[in-house]
Order: C-alpha cells, then sequence, then structure tokens
C-alpha cells in the first residue's frame, strides 16, 4: 500500500477494505445481513445530497436505504434488499494514510450496518464518543 495521503485509491483495494470490514463483523451480526447489499461508490449522487439536505458531497461517508429490521412486521417480504453504500471520495478525503483509511472504512460500515439494525445516529454519536474517551 503507498503511504501518505491517499486521493485516489484502487477502487478493488477500497472494496477489499470494506469486505474486510463486514467479515470483521461478529457471526450474530453478519448472519443478520442476507438480504443487504453493500457497495461502493465514488461519490453520493446529487440526489442523496439533497434528500438529506448537505451542504456537500464530501459531508456523506455512507448512507443506509431500506427498513431497519427494528421496523419490519409480518409482512415484510419479497422486497428488495436493502442497500448500504460506502463513498469512497468522501473517505480518502477525509483520511490522511492508508491506514485512517482502514479504520475509517470499518467504522463507516459498522455505522450504517448498526442503521440496518434500527439504531439511530444519536445512540451511535454517543456510542463512538464513549469508544472514544475510552481509547484516550
Amino acid at each position: 500500500m503507498k503511504t501518505g495521503r491517499l486521493r485516489n485509491m484502487e477502487r478493488q483495494e477500497f472494496e477489499a477494505l470494506v469486505f474486510r470490514a463486514i467479515e470483521a463483523l461478529p457471526p450474530e451480526f453478519k448472519s443478520k445481513l442476507e438480504n443487504v447489499d453493500i457497495i461502493v461508490e465514488d461519490w453520493p449522487s446529487p440526489q442523496q445530497i439533497s434528500q438529506l439536505r448537505l451542504r456537500s458531497k464530501a459531508q456523506l461517508l455512507g448512507l443506509y436505504e431500506g427498513v431497519p429490521q427494528t421496523k419490519r412486521d409480518s409482512g415484510y417480504n419479497l422486497v428488495l434488499p436493502d442497500k448500504i453504500t460506502i463513498f469512497q471520495k468522501p473517505i480518502e478525503l477525509k483520511c490522511r494514510s492508508d491506514k485512517e483509511i482502514e479504520m475509517e472504512v470499518g467504522r463507516v460500515v459498522r455505522h450504517e450496518i448498526a442503521h440496518h439494525f434500527g439504531i439511530g445516529d444519536a445512540a451511535l454519536y454517543k456510542i463512538e464518543n464513549q469508544k472514544l474517551r475510552r481509547d484516550e
């Protein structure tokens, strides 16, 4: 891997980071991802940016689109898979090294999968802040 600030990691290398982040999940979470597509895109679409009312496409690192498991009822079947998109270019812009990119990909993958399990942003930020304080 290269060192220093990366702006153009090969897509295949970035996708491998996403795959490793998924593989690193505990088995009880991985086993419940059977109807979820996880993809990589360079940037969010203009529609995604406007729907989320963001000022910049660089703000969005990942996006969960679907029905969280906590909102599903017995009538939830024969539906298209939920979709998690990991945005490569915003992550690369945020990070200064390969190691930072790898850590950020893992964090974003876990964050978006948590949305799939019904955990909202407020709870996730609280959990992440507690972890940061413990790690310091």
